[in-house]
């Protein structure tokens, strides 16, 4: 589990490509402070597996459903990555809860100032993901934590405070590149629930009488 809070900006030094895989060698500092063969590590936005490292890099393997799914596949050799370690079990929540699992690509289709702040506007590649954009509520872009602003049929908003930009690879993207989208987990399981729920495998899982999960019980416990 992550936090979205990035920790370094790292530097793409070498990537090996057969066919729909990859392995990624990202030259790191502090991200290296205490690794070992087997860590987590969220680069832009994307939980991969440490299979070697160095004083100066680590190596990771990117499998074919991962390729598919990210942006890693448009990574070139110099191309700047958002870097993240797993949370630590006594560590700061600072962000909010990023499992490294991406839900889909998205587009930048504006990048405007806004007095101290950028504004960046999103076009999720598949809109279906679009329900899960709440204003005020919480995505990750390539790894990390920001808070929706707005949100329209297609796209949303989000408004990035000079501090966060100077510490990520945010700063260098521009209207028409490519993001990492991990929409909230809450909204996701949610979802899940009660869809789950009327089916013929919840009934039978559920206890008669037990009452099960219901719009009525979520709403009266404040979910909705």
């Amino acid at each position: 589990m992550f936090t979205g809070i990035i920790e370094e900006i790292g530097r793409m030094r070498r990537i090996v490509r057969q066919g729909q895989s990859m392995m990624l060698t990202i030259e790191a500092s502090r991200t290296l402070e205490d690794v070992k063969l087997g860590d987590s590590i969220a680069v832009n936005g994307v939980c991969l597996t440490v299979v070697a490292f160095d004083a100066a890099s680590f190596t990771v393997d990117v499998v074919p459903s991962t390729f598919r799914q990210t942006t890693l596949r448009r990574l070139s050799p110099g191309d700047p990555v958002n870097l993240e370690r797993a949370m630590a079990a006594n560590g700061r929540f600072g962000g909010h809860i990023v499992q490294g699992h991406v839900d889909t690509p998205g587009r930048i289709v504006l990048r405007q100032a806004e007095e101290n702040a950028v504004v960046f506007r999103i076009e999720p590649e598949e809109a279906s993901f679009m329900k899960y954009m709440i204003p005020h509520g919480s995505v990750a872009l390539d790894g990390i934590s920001l808070t929706v602003v707005h949100v329209a049929e297609t796209s949303f908003t989000v408004s990035i405070i000079p501090h966060t930009l100077a510490e990520t690879a945010l700063q260098y993207k521009q209207a028409g590149d490519a993001v990492n989208i991990e929409c909230d987990l809450l909204g996701k399981y949610i979802e899940r629930l009660l869809s789950f729920r009327d089916s013929g495998a919840a009934k039978a899982a559920v206890p008669f009488g037990s009452g099960g999960m219901t719009l009525e019980f979520l709403s009266k416990h404040g979910f909705l």
